[in-house]
């Protein structure tokens, strides 16, 4: 599913139109990226959690080398499935 099926979905099961639900859309995904950028978390209960981890910094090989190189730490965002969704799945 992309994101314009999404929209479709939304529309359709929220009985708005689909310009309405693309705004919707477009506003909880703004919503969870600046919360993640302010370092906090987004629990949607039964859905599951977004946070963001640290990664460390590392070694690794160029792959066309296999020269060492440094690779930077980093901020990822994550998502931690919640029970609900997990069973839906299941």
């Amino acid at each position: 599913m992309n994101k314009s099926e999404l929209i479709d979905a939304i529309a359709e099961g929220a009985d708005i139109s689909k310009a309405a639900a693309g705004r919707a859309l477009d506003a909880a995904l703004d919503a969870i990226g600046n919360a993640l950028k302010r370092g906090d978390q987004v629990t949607l209960i039964g859905f599951g959690t977004f946070l963001v981890r640290e990664r460390a910094a590392r070694v690794g090989r160029n792959p066309r080398t296999g020269e060492s190189m440094t690779i930077a730490a980093a901020r990822i965002p994550s998502f931690k499935a919640g029970k609900a969704l997990k069973d839906t799945v299941n």
